[in-house]
């Protein structure tokens, strides 16, 4: 079946306990919507509702799914319900709250706490003034909270990027839109193939998915903090593995930002994920560390903090090799 554009449900429909206002987001994998429950209290709707294997035409409710496409729907399905209950078990500031998963229509949905607010893209795109270092620090310094708590569940969520990061009032960040989130960290698990947006998916989402782990996401937290300083997602990873033409922070933006910090970024977006911070409390311990700020714009103080980094993990490796 050739993928096309799902309908959404009408406004004013009633699903379930919750009646449909008008839709938010329309992707490959789901349609999110706007609704409110009975007590009038606004709600995030997401239907699973993948475009490549079932489609639903103007006016209609359920979609048709051919045979042949019937059993990777219903395992999709599977997964789809399975995530909503295990990210109802999370309650943390910064990960958007899961509040109820049910079945409707041959198909699941999954009832999230609506975020007043605007997306950290839409946030960079139209205030590049304030994307200040202590902006960034403190904004992903938050996130990764969250994102420490996802992972404390086993859980990745695999599609991080400033499009998926809410900011409330008050610059708070939360991370949001868990549709490639999968219990990956459980061997006995099997994932459906993960969805990726080029320039803030790892390495590993395009091939060796089984090296997918917190290191992972902890590249695309990398690709984000690029994205806020450059206003536009950094060079696709899979094309970085054949012409790597990316300009790293230390190099783009010398001078303008702590030394610091751009070498922070730099280092999460090692195509080896073994060069990465391999978690994300090693990742956040690098960004509440104390900056020193250059003394000139342009000046370097040799190999850097990322170089001295490099160097000890080089030499563990190198001790590793030669115990062997």
């Amino acid at each position: 079946m050739a993928q096309q554009a799902n309908h959404a449900l009408p406004p004013g429909f009633q699903l379930d306990e919750y009646c449909i206002e008008r839709q938010l987001s329309l992707g490959g994998f789901s349609i999110v919507y706007l609704a409110s429950d009975t007590t009038g209290v606004s709600v995030a709707i997401k239907e699973y509702l993948p475009n490549s294997l079932a489609l639903r035409g103007e006016g209609e409710i359920k979609p048709l799914i051919t045979p042949d496409h019937a059993p990777a729907f219903r395992y999709g399905m599977k997964c789809f319900f399975e995530e909503g209950r295990a990210l109802a078990r999370l309650s943390h500031p910064n990960v958007v709250r899961v509040l109820n998963f049910f079945r409707a229509n041959d198909t699941v949905y999954m009832v999230m706490a609506y975020e007043h607010g605007n997306t950290l893209q839409e946030y960079i795109q139209k205030n590049r003034a304030g994307i200040t270092e202590n902006f960034i620090r403190n904004v992903f310094t938050k996130l990764l909270n969250g994102l420490r708590e996802v992972h404390s569940h086993k859980l990745l969520h695999l599609d991080l990027k400033p499009s998926n990061i809410y900011m409330r009032n008050g610059h708070t960040p939360v991370l949001i839109d868990f549709g490639a989130a999968r219990q990956t960290l459980e061997r006995d698990t099997p994932m459906l193939k993960p969805m990726y947006t080029p320039g803030f998916a790892s390495p590993e989402h395009y091939s060796q998915r089984e090296l997918l782990g917190p290191w992972s996401d902890v590249y695309s937290v990398g690709a984000s903090m690029y994205a806020c300083l450059s206003g536009a997602a950094p060079q696709a990873a899979d094309e970085r593995l054949t012409n790597d033409l990316l300009v790293p922070s230390m190099v783009r933006w010398q001078g303008q930002f702590s030394e610091q910090l751009l070498e922070t970024i730099d280092w999460c977006l090692c195509l080896n994920h073994l060069y990465r911070p391999q978690s994300v409390f090693a990742l956040q311990k690098a960004l509440t560390e104390k900056v020193v700020v250059p003394q000139r714009a342009g000046e370097s103080n040799g190999a850097g903090w990322l170089g001295r980094r490099f160097g000890k993990l080089v030499g563990q490796l190198k001790n590793r090799i030669g115990k062997k």
